[in-house]
């Protein structure tokens, strides 16, 4: 099978590896690009847990002055493996969406535990800290990273991938899908996708892409990805 993967070489590499040692073919055409944001210096003692949505806010807070055993609420298994790399010793993931990282918040921290730090890209689709505010809780938000499309594309890579189109495409995130339906209009690739199945994080990712005819769409969670194939 070929697969087309999405995200920075460096979240993808693994599975590379994985699906390469399936037998499968793999392309990756990193749709974003990400940089880190400035902020304002943060007291940490002020703070009794600290909630990261992605892999990325966690690579980009600053980690010198926080207690590694402070309760750490993850998105996903990718988020929380990124904060056990950074020292982080008292994580809980949950099962890759906001929602499910909202219920988890609301069964392992009360409202009256203490204020929450949480840490987010610039752009969001679902508000968090609003909604957790919403139900009592005192909670910060940081944004410390932003993304940015990708527009620097290989031409080599695109006259290849239109003689071998991939059987499978995976979409980490709604700035990902809109990068990728920019990819496609610029290069006209539009009628191309119609045996290649498509694989998205949440409706709100898979319906930007609506307009292209693919073969099937699939909803997923980080960590399914291998099991998906089994699906098709």
């Amino acid at each position: 099978m070929h697969i087309l993967l999405t995200r920075p070489l460096e979240d993808c590499s693994e599975m590379i590896v994985k699906f390469k040692s399936l037998g499968h073919q793999v392309s990756h055409l990193p749709l974003l690009n990400v940089e880190k944001v400035v902020y304002d210096k943060i007291n940490f003692k002020d703070f009794n847990g600290v909630v990261f949505t992605s892999a990325n806010a966690v690579k980009f807070l600053n980690h010198d002055e926080i207690n590694k055993k402070i309760k750490c609420f993850c998105v996903g298994e990718a988020t929380e493996k990124k904060a056990r790399s950074f020292g982080f010793q008292n994580t809980i993931a949950a099962e890759g969406n906001v929602s499910n990282l909202k219920e988890l918040i609301l069964q392992n921290h009360d409202s009256s535990s203490g204020q929450l730090l949480y840490i987010s890209g610039e752009t969001i689709s679902v508000d968090l800290d609003q909604q957790l505010i919403n139900e009592g809780y005192s909670i910060k938000r940081i944004v410390n990273y932003r993304v940015n499309y990708n527009m620097n594309f290989d031409e080599s890579f695109v006259r290849k991938l239109k003689q071998n189109m991939p059987d499978t495409v995976y979409v980490y995130s709604q700035n990902s899908g809109l990068s990728f339906l920019n990819f496609i209009k610029i290069h006209q690739l539009e009628s191309l996708w119609m045996d290649t199945n498509l694989m998205c994080i949440g409706e709100k990712t898979s319906s930007i892409l609506n307009e292209i005819k693919w073969k099937k769409i699939f909803l997923f969670n980080p960590g399914e990805e291998e099991f998906l194939l089994y699906k098709i």
